[in-house]
């Protein structure tokens, strides 16, 4: 069964309601997951398992959420290669680099040998069509499976 460990970091909730529908998408597919809020993870267990996703609201104009900025500094030095990887995040179009934070992770996953497999889901505010977030799950889900398949 393929491993997957989620991490991230919500400040008003909404980031933390992408991740419980994520999460359930991917129990459902059958996928062995653990979940980390931060700052409860710590970067080195990135490299035990099989699938990594990451997820972070965007502070101000794109900044990474402040309890990231501690993980994302330690993760310098990891190998993820090979392993496969997603995104998610929420922010505010009002800003000129929405959900920025959202890109500087899969930009740091993908440098440390990590392959990003689907597009990077950027949720407005909150998620309030759920079915995005869940697909976001199932398709990470079923392209996880597929490696696996292959190798």
């Amino acid at each position: 069964m393929a491993k997957v460990i989620m991490v991230y970091a919500s400040s008003t909730g909404n980031t933390k309601k992408i991740a419980k529908l994520i999460g359930k998408a991917l129990e459902q597919a059958g996928v062995d997951l653990t979940v980390r809020e931060l700052p409860q993870a710590t970067p080195s267990e990135l490299e035990q398992y099989d699938g990594i996703i990451l997820g972070s609201y965007t502070y101000g104009d794109g900044d990474l959420a402040d309890e990231f900025l501690d993980y994302y500094e330690d993760m310098d030095g990891l190998d993820l290669t090979g392993k496969i990887a997603a995104v998610f995040g929420s922010g505010d179009t009002s800003y000129d680099n929405f959900c920025g934070a959202v890109d500087t992770l899969s930009a740091k996953l993908t440098e440390l040998g990590a392959i990003i497999i689907q597009e990077d889901l950027k949720i407005e505010l909150g998620p309030d069509d759920e079915e995005v977030c869940l697909q976001f799950g199932r398709e990470f889900a079923e392209s996880l499976f597929e490696v696996f398949q292959e190798a």
